[in-house]
Formats: structure tokens, C-alpha cells, sequence
């Protein structure tokens, strides 16, 4: 069995958020961080970081975040961007102030257009990121799209012949599938991130895709109760889903 990290309690807490190495301190010599039911006192004391962490560590009376690795789902509402690039309210504003001076820092995993909501993954871990969308894994995201104009009935057979070429690109598009929801809806599967990809694909069977919303990424659905706006820590079984129906 691997031996636990160690790390020093005024860096560990300044790590995940908690303030400066100062500011932790001072929150260690009022007796507000407590361990397994003791109050901890020496800012630089070796502690075990470990997954249970949080069920045995609390500040002012609340369990400590997570430490790293952490990986979370979000349901991204409408209107909400995830690069800082773009204008108008970002996924960080929908998370714990703290979590953006995290060491390692989060990032999304792929990202979601300000139009479209549903199902996004946010981590610190960069090996679970890359595999996540590593073209080699080919791990499939399902979206809802509600279209403009009723389907025709061809564009399932063509989305899954791996033939379909995008406007401006030179290679054809992996074969997706189609699962036809309703005259103006339909759920879409695909197994490549391409920019704006779903809006493009109906796009060239001369569609227009008025509303989108992913549900699902490989394994690993969008809870009915998890509200827009509202986000889960994962524990690494249930991360791990995401790899459940992925391609080898």
C-alpha cells in the first residue's frame, strides 16, 4: 500500500484556498481548524492528505474542502461561459469563491458555448482532463438538441456513416449517432469535441439548432437533482464512469 502524501497544515490549507500562509495561520492559532475532533495548533504540522480528509478535518465547524485530486460536476446553466475570454458570468462564479486560488488550479474539462447548458467537468487532476478528451479515447458525449425545423429522416444514416464533412474542414467527422426524440428533437452521441460540432452538424443538413443541452458524458449522466447552477464532488468510482462506455 502507498504511504499517505504528507504536507505541512498552513501550506495544505493555503493550497485549497483558505487564504495567504498567514491567513491560515492565524486561523490555526484561534483553534478553528480541527482534526478528528483536536484542535490543531502548530501551523506547521505534518498532516496526512488522504481521501477521507474532509470527513475528519473541519474549519470554523465546516468540513475541509476536498484536496487534491478533485473532480466535480456541474450543471451549466444558459448564459454562463467557461473561458475567461468570453463575456458574461463565468463557471467560476458558480463555485466557491476559494476554489480560484487553488494550488493545483481547476479548470473545465472541454467546455460547453454560452448557449448551451448540462453536464460539465471540472477538475485539478490533468491526467483524468487528458483522458477525458484525448481523441484516442474516444469517450462519447450525448447532447439534446431541439431544432428550428422537423428532421427528414436522413440524418441519422448519414451522421453514422463517418462520412460527413464540415464546412472549412478537410477531414470527415467520426460516425455519431442519432436517436430521434421527436418531429424537432432529437439526441445526438458523439465521440469528438470539435468546435460548435453538434451546432454544425445539423447546420449542414440545413438545420438550426435552437436549444442544446448535454446530458451525458461516457458513463456518467446529469443527475435529475442536480439544479442549473448547482455542483457535486465526485468520488474517484463515480469519475471514473465517465470511462465506463469509452472506446479503447
Amino acid at each position: 500500500m502507498s504511504q499517505a502524501l504528507m504536507a505541512r497544515l498552513d501550506r495544505l490549507l493555503a493550497n485549497l484556498g483558505y487564504g495567504s500562509r498567514r491567513d491560515v495561520q492565524a486561523l490555526i492559532a484561534a483553534g478553528q481548524v480541527v482534526l478528528d475532533g483536536a484542535p490543531l495548533k502548530d501551523a506547521g504540522r505534518k498532516v496526512a492528505v488522504t481521501a477521507d480528509l474532509s470527513g475528519r478535518m473541519t474549519i470554523r465547524g465546516i468540513p475541509v474542502d476536498p484536496p487534491a485530486p478533485l473532480v466535480l460536476m456541474l450543471h451549466k446553466p444558459l448564459g454562463v461561459v467557461c473561458s475567461h475570454k468570453e463575456d458574461g458570468p463565468r463557471i467560476d462564479d458558480l463555485l466557491p469563491k476559494r476554489w480560484r486560488i487553488r494550488d493545483p488550479a481547476l479548470s473545465s474539462v472541454g467546455r460547453l458555448d454560452k448557449d448551451t447548458s448540462g453536464l460539465l467537468l471540472i477538475t485539478d487532476d490533468g491526467d483524468f482532463l487528458h483522458r477525458v478528451i484525448s481523441p484516442k479515447r474516444h469517450v462519447a458525449k450525448a447532447y439534446l438538441a431541439t431544432l428550428d425545423r422537423p428532421l427528414t429522416g436522413q440524418e441519422a444514416a448519414l451522421f453514422a456513416a463517418g462520412t460527413l464533412m464540415l464546412e472549412g474542414e478537410d477531414k470527415p467527422l467520426l460516425p455519431a449517432g442519432l436517436e430521434v426524440l421527436g418531429e424537432k428533437q432529437a439526441r445526438l452521441t458523439i465521440t469528438e469535441g470539435r468546435y460548435h460540432q453538434v451546432r454544425r452538424m445539423f447546420a449542414a443538413v440545413g438545420n438550426h439548432v435552437t436549444a442544446l443541452h448535454r446530458e451525458r458524458i461516457g458513463g456518467l449522466a446529469l443527475p435529475d437533482d442536480l439544479t442549473p447552477g448547482e455542483h457535486r464532488i465526485l468520488d474517484a468510482a463515480t469519475a471514473e464512469r465517465v470511462f465506463a462506455e469509452a472506446r479503447p
